[in-house]
C-alpha cells in the first residue's frame, strides 16, 4: 500500500496588478509536477498544493479564494508575489499585504518575489540587508526606494535561504522549476521542465538586460561627455581626452562622472562597446576578431575577457544562443 503523499503547500499573492499569466502558469506548473511525481509511485513522495490569496473585500484582510487540494488552514511552505506590468498598482493597500507576508514569514514560510514583486516584498522590510534581484529596467527605481537591500540585477535568481527574488518577468518560469527542485526532487525538476519545453540550467539575467547609462543626474560637464561617448566610444579613448571633454582636471573628472554614472569611466565605456558588440554578434556573420577590432579593442583576448566579464558568456557561446543568423564559423 502506497504511503499517504506529504503536501507542501505553496501560495500566489494575487495583488492589485499582478500578472495572471505568471499566476496561471505556476498554477499549471506545480500540478504538472504532481502528476509527474504521482507517475513515479514512489512511497511518501509529497505532492505541492497550490493556492491563491488576495485582498477581501474591505481591503484589510487576505483571504484563500482557490485551492488545489480544498481544505482551509494557511500554513504555506511558500509564498510567492508574482511580476506585474503595471508602474504603481498598489499605493495604500501595499501596507496591508506587507503586514500580511512579513506574518507569514514569521510563521516560517518562504517569500519569494518575481520581478515587480521585489517592491511589495521590500516593503516588508525584509529585503534590507539581503541580496536581491528584480527585473534589471526596474533596479534604478528600487534601490531608490529601498538603498539598503544589496541589488544584484545580473542574477536571474538569488535564494536567500528564507527569500528568494528572481528577476524579469519570464522569470517565474526559473523561480518554479527551483521550486520544484526545492520541494520535490530534482528529478521531478527535470521531467516538469523536459514536459515544458525549456532550458533547466542556470540562466542570468545579463544575457537579456541591455545598458541604460544614467543621464537624469544634472551634472552638465559628465552628461556632455557621455553624449560625446555615445558616438566616439568605440574610438582609442584616454582618460585624459574624456576629462578635458568635459572641461576638468583628470582627478574631478573622475570623482564626478563615478557620482553622476554610478561606474567609473572605463567600466562604462566597456558596457557601451560591449553593447555594440552584442547588435553584431547577434545580427552579422563577422569573426569575433573583427567584432573585436570594430568595438575598439586591438587584442581580440582581451575583447573576450571584457565580454565574459560583463555577460558572463563568451562572445562564441552569446552568438550562438543569439544569434539571428547562421554565422559559418562561430569561434570560441
Amino acid at each position: 500500500m502506497t504511503a499517504r503523499r506529504v503536501q507542501a503547500s505553496v501560495g500566489l499573492l494575487l495583488y492589485p496588478g499582478a500578472q495572471m499569466s505568471a499566476v496561471h502558469g505556476l498554477t499549471d506548473m506545480f500540478r504538472t509536477a504532481n502528476r509527474l511525481s504521482a507517475g513515479q509511485g514512489l512511497p511518501g513522495m509529497p505532492a505541492l498544493r497550490v493556492s491563491h490569496w488576495r485582498l477581501g473585500d474591505e481591503g484589510q484582510s487576505v483571504e484563500r479564494v482557490f485551492d488545489t487540494h480544498g481544505g482551509s488552514g494557511d500554513r504555506l511552505a511558500v509564498l510567492i508575489v508574482p511580476p506585474s506590468l503595471e508602474e504603481e498598482s498598489l499605493a495604500e493597500r501595499a501596507a496591508v499585504l506587507a503586514r500580511w507576508l512579513a506574518a507569514r514569514h514569521a510563521a516560517g514560510t518562504t517569500l519569494c518575489s518575481i520581478c515587480a514583486g521585489a517592491f511589495l516584498l521590500a516593503e516588508t522590510g525584509l529585503l534590507d540587508g539581503r541580496r536581491a534581484t528584480t527585473h534589471w529596467n526596474l533596479a534604478e527605481k528600487l534601490a531608490g526606494k529601498f538603498p539598503a537591500i544589496q541589488l544584484d540585477v545580473d542574477k536571474l535568481i538569488i535564494e536567500d535561504g528564507d527569500i528568494i527574488t528572481a528577476g524579469g518577468v519570464m522569470a517565474w518560469v526559473d523561480l518554479g522549476l527551483r521550486l520544484i527542485d526545492r520541494l520535490l526532487s530534482p528529478g521531478i525538476m527535470l521531467a516538469t521542465a523536459r514536459f515544458f519545453v525549456v532550458d533547466p540550467a542556470g540562466r542570468e539575467q545579463r544575457f537579456y538586460s541591455h545598458f541604460a547609462p544614467k543621464l537624469h543626474h544634472g551634472d552638465e560637464a559628465i552628461l556632455k561627455v557621455q553624449h560625446w561617448l555615445q558616438v566616439h566610444g568605440l574610438e582609442k579613448l584616454t582618460l585624459r581626452k574624456m576629462a578635458a571633454r568635459a572641461v576638468l582636471g583628470e582627478r574631478t573628472f573622475l570623482r564626478r562622472f563615478q557620482k553622476a554614472t554610478g561606474l567609473n569611466p572605463t567600466a562604462y565605456v566597456q558596457h557601451l562597446r560591449i553593447g555594440k558588440a552584442r547588435e553584431m554578434l547577434e545580427a552579422s556573420n563577422l569573426t569575433i576578431e573583427q567584432v573585436a577590432w570594430r568595438v575598439g579593442y586591438e587584442d581580440p583576448g582581451s575583447f573576450r575577457k571584457v565580454f565574459f566579464k560583463w555577460m558572463g558568456l563568451s562572445p562564441g557561446d552569446y552568438r550562438r544562443r543569439f544569434s539571428i543568423t547562421r554565422p559559418d564559423s562561430l569561434g570560441p
